[in-house]
């Protein structure tokens, strides 16, 4: 059999102001992958919503502002509601998908009687008909609130089905594995444990049992995938739980714009012997400065390092123009300062001499033009004045100074860095760095995960079952059918 080619892609766009707007461009980017004939396309984590990167919400231990919980409250606005109950963190699963939940609307409220389509705010909908109408596969990160909560999550869109599943990250972006040892087998049990991170701040605790893979077919070509969140990326175990169900795709939407991520996608590739999608946002700085700038760390922003160009550097940081003449210490506790080839040191003495608190040690000159420094507390002679040093130009300044060179602010927030990979590890497309516009595409053939399981099947010939168990509380780890 000749063998089908699907074609990955994704993109690096940011959000956008409003979830609207949002929603419009990321209708326009599915248009144009339908357009390069892309049958599966990721955008990245949080894209519909926003990753509140940078933001603290007026929190600090002990401590919340009336600010900080208004900037929660708009955040929470611009979250989507997907017509989901909250449950143990998994929402209501085959219930919502199949649209079995009960409206969510206020009888009479819009004139109407309720009906079982009506749930959440219309952006399931939304999402489903621009998959059905460019014919694309779309898996898209997004900010969902459920109750009073919020989650970062996941929705497989598929053309001709809809929303066929959802993920909902596992917070706080840690796993605890807990090994029970029973000699000779050892079994690890995963489990959500509070390990308070930024974004459990903000974001409420998905269940492991979103973790579950789904299946598509694509021209006669079954594909199982399953997402990562972000640093859900950097837990063995969570990978672990992906490889066990027999995925062939292995999507990795993100906010982590480090050159390292590469490295660890196709760590991810080789390990599951499976494609890598990852999309991350391309987020250009609106206050990047173009003039050399310091950073201040009472304020977090950058500023000019000096308001005006003429303006002398503070004296702390000048030095003087020259070294001290060479000079060396006798026996008797003697500095003698000897005089340059080309300087007098009486004809410099008509300036005045400098202030008491940076005068040195009282000092005379003998006949043939040295200085001897005298010790102890009083002096010998009265001293004649030592000439006053010339300070350097106000732009050099003393190696000594804590002063850091001036920086200017980054152009971007977030530099992107979506890409696809083989299941050899080979980058196929990408790094996608500083573009929040272009697609990026690669076809492939997905016969090439069967082929590198030959060496290599983390879940099953390699794996040690009968050592190793692992299994994931609500997750059935049952391996997909590859045909």
């Amino acid at each position: 059999m000749a063998p089908t080619t699907i074609r990955l892609g994704t993109a690096s766009p940011a959000t956008q102001s409003t979830t609207s707007e949002t929603l419009i461009q990321l209708e326009h980017i599915a248009r144009r992958a339908a357009s390069k004939k892309i049958d599966i396309l990721l955008l990245p984590e949080a894209y519909i919503g926003g990753y509140p990167r940078g933001s603290s919400f007026g929190c600090v231990v002990g401590s919340r502002s009336t600010e900080g919980r208004d900037e929660y409250l708009r955040y929470f606005q611009n979250a989507v509601d997907l017509g989901d109950s909250v449950g143990d963190g998994a929402g209501a699963g085959k219930a919502w998908i199949n649209r079995e939940l009960p409206s969510d609307v206020v009888p009479g409220s819009e004139g109407e009687k309720p009906s079982k389509a009506k749930r959440g705010d219309g952006t399931r909908e939304e999402l489903e008909r621009i998959a059905r109408e460019t014919g694309v596969f779309i898996i898209t990160g997004l900010i969902e609130r459920a109750g009073g909560s919020l989650y970062c999550a996941v929705v497989y869109v598929c053309p001709r089905l809809g929303i066929i599943g959802k993920r909902r990250k596992v917070m706080p972006v840690s796993f605890l594995s807990r090994p029970l040892i029973a000699q000779p087998t050892l079994t690890a049990e995963i489990n959500p444990i509070l390990q308070t991170g930024s974004e459990r701040l903000i974001w409420a605790q998905g269940s492991p049992a979103t973790l579950r893979a789904v299946s598509t077919t694509i021209r006669g070509v079954r594909i199982n995938l399953a997402a990562a969140i972000c640093w859900e990326n950097y837990m063995p175990l969570v990978r672990q739980a992906l490889y066990s169900q027999n995925i062939n795709l292995y999507l990795a939407p993100t906010a982590d714009g480090r050159d390292a991520w590469l490295s660890l996608l196709r760590t991810v590739a080789i390990e599951g012997r499976c494609f890598v999608i990852s999309s991350n946002m391309c987020v250009r700085n609106p206050t990047a400065l173009t003039s050399p700038s310091t950073f201040s760390a009472a304020d977090g922003r950058y500023s000019p390092a000096f308001h005006d160009e003429n303006e002398e550097a503070p004296q702390s940081h000048i030095r003087p123009a020259q070294p001290r003449r060479t000079s060396f210490v006798t026996e008797d506790g003697f500095e003698i300062a000897l005089p340059g080839p080309s300087h007098s040191p009486r004809s410099s003495h008509s300036q005045a001499p400098p202030p008491p608190a940076a005068r040195r040690r009282q000092s005379i000159f003998d006949e043939d033009g040295n200085e001897i420094v005298l010790p102890g507390p009083k002096p010998h002679k009265t001293p004649s004045p030592r000439p006053a040093l010339q300070p350097r130009p106000a732009a050099v300044i003393s190696s000594t100074s804590t002063h850091t060179p001036p920086k200017p602010e980054p152009a971007f927030l977030s530099r992107g860095g979506s890409a696809i990979v083989s299941p050899f590890g080979d980058v196929l497309a990408g790094p996608q760095w500083e573009d929040d516009e272009g697609l990026i595409w690669a076809d492939v053939d997905f016969d090439d995960c069967v082929r590198g399981r030959l060496d290599l099947d983390a879940a099953g010939s390699y794996s040690r079952n009968d050592s190793f168990k692992l299994s994931v509380d609500g997750l059935d780890l049952t391996p997909l059918p590859y045909y």
